[in-house]
C-alpha cells in the first residue's frame, strides 16, 4: 500500500510541477490578437481555410501528446510496482502471480495505446505530429 501512495504522490507532482512549468512560460504565441502561452490559432478564414492551423487542432494535438506521456509514466509506475511486488514475493506463488498479472496488463495497455496511436496517425492528414 505504500508502494501505491508514493507513486501517487509522485504524479501529482509531476502534474502540479507541469502546470506550474506552463505558467511559467512567456506567452510567444497569440490567438486572436490575445497572447496565449499553449497554442496560437492562426486562423485563415474563408472556406478553403486549412483545419490544422486552428486552436482546435492544437488543443487537440497537445491532448494527445500530454495523454501519450501519461500513458508512458503511467507504464513506468506499472512495471516498477510489478516488479517490486515480484522481487519482495519470496515464496508467495499469489504474490508472484500478480505481479506477472500486473506487469502483462501493463504490456497489454501499452499494445493496445500504440495501436489507436497509429490508427490515429492513419486517419489524421499530416499525421500528430
Amino acid at each position: 500500500m505504500k508502494i501505491k501512495q508514493t507513486l501517487l504522490i509522485f504524479a501529482l507532482l509531476i502534474g502540479v510541477g507541469g502546470i506550474m512549468l506552463g505558467q511559467l512560460v512567456s506567452a510567444e504565441t497569440s490567438c486572436g490578437g490575445v497572447p496565449t502561452s499553449i497554442i496560437g490559432c492562426d486562423q485563415q478564414g474563408g472556406d478553403n481555410a486549412d483545419p490544422t492551423q486552428s486552436g482546435v487542432w492544437g488543443i487537440l494535438l497537445l491532448v494527445i501528446n500530454i495523454l501519450t506521456a501519461g500513458i508512458g509514466v503511467a507504464a513506468v509506475g506499472g512495471v516498477v510496482y510489478g516488479s517490486i511486488l515480484y522481487t519482495t514475493a519470496g515464496g508467495s506463488m499469489d504474490q508472484t502471480k500478480q505481479a506477472k498479472t500486473i506487469i502483462f496488463n501493463v504490456i497489454i495497455g501499452l499494445v493496445a495505446y500504440a495501436l489507436m496511436y497509429s490508427f490515429l496517425n492513419f486517419l489524421i492528414p499530416g499525421g500528430l505530429l
